[in-house]
């Protein structure tokens, strides 16, 4: 008898020992892939900002939901935008007042009054959205001041976040994207550069890629999704012909975003410069004339650069005032002039301290013609465009 409780007591003693090893050899091998992954310290700096993100957003959310986000959700989260955080509205936008009318009809309002609409089986916002046109000309400015004025949720996605070297973990963070907007709904997920994500499929597409664009469609059709949910993709692009002919029908409401007419350039102009400090000189319809083709991108860039030019002035100013108390008060020390003398640099006219009592100097129209100089020369040195003669008479 006790050589049978021996071989028990032996028999216990190494199955403790065998699961005490197995237990070990687990967690060291879920450590070392873990701190082997090189885009571990990434995502865990995603989900701490997701979990800020979403602490913003607690009070107009239900707890549940918030509490019940898994790890590729967190991940997803981390490019949340609260609609109090974007700056962009309505009035930030010149020249698109079609097109942003055509917004606020089929896709602000019905999102914003769907207690008015809600027997109508039509008037619903899409669940598509692609604005299209050359870059520069104020597609994710519209899409930013969407989801301001709808009061949605933005998760501004990132495409090589949906990435991953392992296999099945991009279609599970594909599948992420659409969980987590119907759990922040309404929202809008945004897509800038669509055409490199959801280009025309072919045979020549990797497997991992194929079967993420497949299942980001049909989560994307609302195969997972409620009917009644509030949740719109949309996309930016400057070469719509490259998508897939199933993204295009999966985008009903499509909108064109052109380069702006001389009227257009004219009101991005007054825009870019109401809140400035101008000379009364600056002739707005003159520099709206001479600036066909350029995009509302190009017209701030042309006033940035303006607006540095008058920083130089400035910066000249200063040297020659600094070469002038300096020799001010050379000429003192040698005695050539009193020390009561009017020509002290601290109070002449001329001096240091005059010239910050100046102020901030005004963007001149000389600022404004030789910031478009520069443009124009970098466009035809980099072959935007074809001809560098300027028309500035």
């Amino acid at each position: 008898m006790s050589g049978v409780n021996v071989t028990r007591s032996e028999v216990v003693q190494f199955v403790l020992r065998i699961s005490l090893l197995s237990i070990v050899t687990y967690y060291s091998a879920k450590w070392l892939i873990r701190n082997l992954d090189p885009s571990n310290k990434s995502k865990k700096k995603a989900i701490e900002h997701a979990e800020e993100i979403l602490r913003k957003l607690s009070p107009t959310m239900k707890k549940s939901a918030v509490q019940n986000l898994n790890e590729y959700e967190m991940v997803i989260a981390s490019h949340l935008v609260v609609p109090e955080n974007i700056a962009e509205s309505w009035e930030s936008i010149a020249g698109l007042d079609d097109v942003c009318q055509e917004i606020k009809e089929s896709l602000v309002f019905p999102v914003c009054h769907r207690d008015m609409f809600a027997g109508s089986a039509l008037y619903q916002p899409p669940k598509g959205v692609l604005l299209y046109g050359p870059p520069g000309c104020g597609k994710t400015l519209i899409a930013k001041a969407t989801a301001k004025e709808a009061g949605m949720r933005f998760i501004n996605l990132d495409v090589a976040m949906l990435t991953d070297k392992w296999y099945g973990e991009s279609q599970k963070l594909a599948s992420a994207v659409f969980s987590l907007a119907v759990k922040i709904q309404p929202c809008i997920i945004f897509i800038d550069e669509i055409d490199s994500f959801l280009r025309a499929r072919n045979s020549s597409d990797h497997e991992a890629t194929a079967m993420m664009k497949t299942q980001f469609m049909m989560l994307w059709d609302g195969l997972n999704t409620e009917s009644d949910s509030t949740i719109i993709v949309m996309g930016a692009t400057n070469r719509p012909q490259d998508l897939d002919k199933a993204i295009l029908r999966r985008m009903p409401a499509q909108f064109h975003i052109g380069l702006p007419s001389e009227e257009q350039r004219l009101k991005i102009l007054r825009l870019i410069l109401q809140n400035e400090k101008v000379a009364p000189e600056i002739d707005y319809v003159q520099l709206a004339r001479v600036t066909n083709g350029y995009s509302g991108s190009d017209l701030k860039e042309i006033c940035r650069n303006a607006s540095v030019h008058r920083v130089r002035k400035v910066m000249k100013n200063k040297e020659m005032m600094v070469a002038v108390q300096a020799a001010v008060t050379k000429a003192h020390e040698n005695g050539a002039l009193p020390n009561g003398s009017a020509c002290n640099g601290s109070t002449q006219n001329g001096g240091t301290s005059s010239l910050l009592d100046l102020g901030t100097p005004a963007i001149t129209m000389d600022d404004l013609t030789e910031a478009l100089r520069s443009m124009k020369h970098s466009k035809y040195t980099t072959g935007v465009m074809s001809d560098a003669r300027i028309d500035l008479d």
